[in-house]
């Protein structure tokens, strides 16, 4: 065999050898990014009323699991929903914010707020100074919950915001959705809730208006956000004889409208509007 086709022969080795193994990369890299990248499928509708009311029923109060530190402060750490967590973004968080808390720590989810395409998640209290957890126990039955009087406590220290991207206007979700989408950051399986037997304390007919989901007259703040969770909208005006009274108001019309009125601390008044 001549001289250039031996070059010629290596040449064609070395070409295929190189596709080969741009191969094995390709399909190596493909696997990592399968393996990280949580799952993201939701419907094609956006976020409505009901579903809303239900994510904060089931996520809000809830504890987890870090899988991942969490940077501190109010400003709030990205996660876009179907991506893999970008660990550099993350690692610069941690050295500018410092860390809310380490990787394997106990959290708790303690505040859910709306926007158009993000879903912005309080952990520990947020960006609040300081923390208490007793003051964000969340005591009810299941998904119903409240949060008991204030306590006078050691603080603890400052929490975190984890902010969900869609890339779109919120999609319509469900709170296990929600979870899967915070999965990247937080492992919410084998974690029990902060829930205790706190309904066995309340007069038989309010306790059943709690597992029925409904607010009625008689109730105070406690019992309703058991119940039917916390208000989209609070409203305060004073009546004709002066007396000053707060709507919580659930949903949006020409959805159905809850509006449930407190005079001091007790329901005086339940409307339904369809």
């Amino acid at each position: 065999m001549g001289v250039r086709h031996i070059v010629a022969l290596a040449a064609a080795i070395a070409f295929a050898a190189g596709i080969f193994g741009f191969a094995k990369i390709e399909a190596a890299q493909s696997t990592v990014s399968t393996q990280t990248t949580p799952k993201s499928d939701h419907p094609a509708k956006d976020l409505q009323p009901e579903s809303r009311l239900l994510l904060i029923r089931g996520v809000d109060g809830e504890n987890a699991k870090l899988v991942h530190s969490l940077p501190a402060g109010k400003h709030g750490f990205m996660l876009a929903v179907g991506k893999p967590l970008d660990a550099q973004h993350l690692r610069d968080a941690l050295r500018l914010w410092g860390t809310a808390a380490g990787q394997g720590d106990t959290i708790q989810i303690t505040g859910l707020e709306f926007r158009y395409r993000q879903i912005r998640v309080q952990i520990n209290g947020g960006g609040k100074k300081h923390f208490n957890w007793r003051q964000h126990l969340q005591i009810g039955m299941g998904d119903m919950s409240s949060t008991p009087p204030p306590d006078t406590g050691p603080m603890q220290p400052i929490g975190g915001v984890l902010i969900l991207d869609y890339g779109r206007p919120l999609p319509d979700m469900t709170p296990e959705d929600l979870k899967r989408d915070l999965g990247v950051m937080l492992d919410f399986s084998k974690q029990q809730s902060a829930a205790v037997n706190w309904i066995d304390t309340i007069p038989p007919k309010f306790k059943q208006a709690i597992t029925d989901h409904k607010a009625m007259v008689g109730m105070d703040e406690d019992m309703v956000i058991a119940a039917v969770g916390r208000p989209d909208h609070k409203v305060r005006q004073r009546d004709p004889d002066g007396k000053e009274t707060e709507d919580w108001i659930y949903g949006t019309p020409p959805a159905k409208t809850v509006f449930v009125t407190f005079a001091g601390d007790s329901v005086i008044r339940v409307k339904e509007f369809n």
